[in-house]
Formats: structure tokens, C-alpha cells, sequence
């Protein structure tokens, strides 16, 4: 056993200061091969455990992250609303399925093009800001362009987000035909979809995995608890209605 003491041995009482200060303390190397293990303060801990995503550049993966998350989350909570809204009004499996896959189209082409137009906006304001900036050489406002975000690169993103977050409802329970466990799996597999796509999300933004999760599927439940409640209060009020007869 090998006992190294750096900057000085000292007392105990030395050691607890340098302990505080962040500087060196004792550390023990058994067969010259040892563990080493610098005390490091509280702060300096968490700068640690969240070196995982250490060097990687968020501002250029942030517009495609947003439009995937964001595209995954609204195409599950939209399609599986629109699943268990229907299906408030009327339990008959193909109204169901019908509906979630008009939603699930309808929806992916609105956030492709959507995404497309709001992206391009910027894209031209912050080229316009680049060419008005005289002090910029030719290679710099290259540069400057290329870590521009991508109008198609984002409109594509989302729409393939939503598309794969409307397909997990529609592919689980579309071909259930009892009303009470076709409704109980699409709340179940929506739930477990919007708990990992928030902590996803979480996940490659380097934030906290489960508060990120936790903070989409609660918001998921509100949405589908406001979409049942408010179309079962419509087919109460006109009892007798039935959305099915032309499907």
C-alpha cells in the first residue's frame, strides 16, 4: 500500500481546508495502480455528471430537436385525442380508425408545412442580417449561412415525427373491437409513447430525462381528459346523433 500525499501532508485539520479551498488531498494508490480520487466540490459534481453531452453543440442540433420532439409529441396527443373523442361519441371501431388516420395525414402535412414556412422566415431574416454585416469577408458568410437551420431538413423532421407518434395509437388498438379495452390500450400506449418521447427529448438536450417525461405525459393526459370530456358532454347534450351512419 502506497500513501500519496500531495502539497503537503499537514493535520487533519490542513487537509479539511484544502478539502473546502478544492485543492489536493490524500489519495491512496494500492500497488502503484490504484484509484484516485480528487474530493471535488458539490458544484463541480454536477458540471460532472452532466459531462456525458460534454463538447456537443446544442444551438445546431436544436431546431431539428424541437421540430422531432415537438412533431412526435403533437401527432401521439392528436391522434389519440381525436381516437378517444370519437369514440366517446360513437363506439363503433371504423369511426375510430378512420378518424385517427385523417388526423394522423391531416396532421403530418400541416406541421411539415408549417414548419417549412416558419423556419424559412428566419432563414431569410438572418441571411438578410449576415449580408447587411459589411465587415464579414466571403468565407465567413459561408460559414455563417452553413450553420443556418434547414427549412426542408426541419419541415421533413417534423412531419416523420408526427406520422410515428399518430402511428403508435392507431397500430395498437385501430383493430380492437371492443369499445372499453380499445380505449384503456390506446391510454396506455399513448401514455408509455409521450413518457419516452419526453425523456428523449430530455435525453439528447443533455436535460433531466425524467422531469422532462414526466412534464409530457402529464400534459399528454390533460389533452385526451379535455378532448373525451368535452365531445361526451356534446353527445349528451344531443343524445341520439350518430357520426357513423356514412362511414
Amino acid at each position: 500500500l502506497h500513501v500519496q500525499v500531495a502539497q503537503g501532508g499537514g493535520s487533519s485539520r490542513r487537509r479539511r481546508r484544502r478539502r473546502r479551498r478544492g485543492g489536493s488531498s490524500l489519495h491512496v494508490v494500492e500497488g502503484g495502480r490504484g484509484r484516485r480520487r480528487p474530493e471535488r466540490s458539490r458544484r463541480r459534481r454536477r458540471r460532472w455528471r452532466r459531462g456525458r453531452w460534454r463538447g456537443v453543440n446544442y444551438m445546431a442540433r436544436a431546431q431539428w430537436l424541437r421540430a422531432a420532439v415537438l412533431g412526435a409529441n403533437d401527432g401521439l396527443v392528436s391522434v389519440a385525442s381525436l381516437m378517444i373523442g370519437i369514440g366517446a361519441v360513437n363506439e363503433n371501431n371504423k369511426a375510430m380508425l378512420v378518424s385517427g388516420l385523417a388526423g394522423l395525414v391531416a396532421g403530418a402535412c400541416s406541421m411539415a408545412i408549417g414548419e417549412f414556412v416558419s423556419v424559412y422566415a428566419q432563414y431569410d431574416i438572418e441571411v438578410t442580417q449576415i449580408e447587411r454585416d459589411g465587415d464579414i469577408d466571403g468565407a465567413d458568410a459561408a460559414a455563417a449561412r452553413e450553420k443556418l437551420p434547414s427549412p426542408t431538413q426541419a419541415a421533413f423532421a417534423s412531419a416523420l415525427a408526427f406520422a410515428i407518434g399518430g402511428l403508435l395509437p392507431l397500430l395498437t388498438s385501430g383493430f380492437i373491437k371492443p369499445w372499453g379495452p380499445r380505449v384503456g390500450v390506446v391510454c396506455a400506449a399513448s401514455s408509455v409513447g409521450l413518457a419516452g418521447f419526453g425523456a428523449a427529448g430530455g435525453y439528447l438536450g443533455g436535460a433531466n430525462m425524467v422531469r422532462s417525461g414526466t412534464r409530457v405525459l402529464l400534459g399528454g393526459w390533460l389533452a385526451m381528459l379535455i378532448t373525451y370530456a368535452v365531445l361526451r358532454l356534446f353527445a349528451t347534450i344531443f343524445h341520439g346523433m350518430n357520426i357513423s351512419s356514412s362511414a
